[in-house]
């Protein structure tokens, strides 16, 4: 899980500064919607009708936030990540 701390400087009459953590999960095989998300954002154009299980797993792996064993992935983990991926652009 990757933590991000954020500061924001609010101005008069407050001027204070509140800081606060958001906690971003990481990519994983087991998170295939949020990898759908991910995809769906990474290739806004692709046409899903051509888009292999093969492509997936491509660029599941090279997406930024992706941290698991390439070697975990598998034909229904793929699939859940297309019908994921799928139904968010419908």
């Amino acid at each position: 899980m990757q933590i991000y701390t954020c500061i924001i400087l609010l101005t008069y009459p407050l001027s204070k500064a509140i800081i606060f953590t958001i906690m971003a999960e990481s990519l994983n095989w087991e998170a295939s919607y949020a990898v759908a998300l991910a995809l769906r954002d990474a290739h806004p154009d692709v046409d899903m009708e051509n888009v292999s299980l093969h492509m997936i797993f491509t660029w599941t792996i090279a997406l930024a936030g992706f941290n698991d064993d390439p070697a975990l992935a598998n034909d229904d983990i793929l699939l859940a990540i297309y019908q994921d991926w799928y139904e968010e652009i419908l």
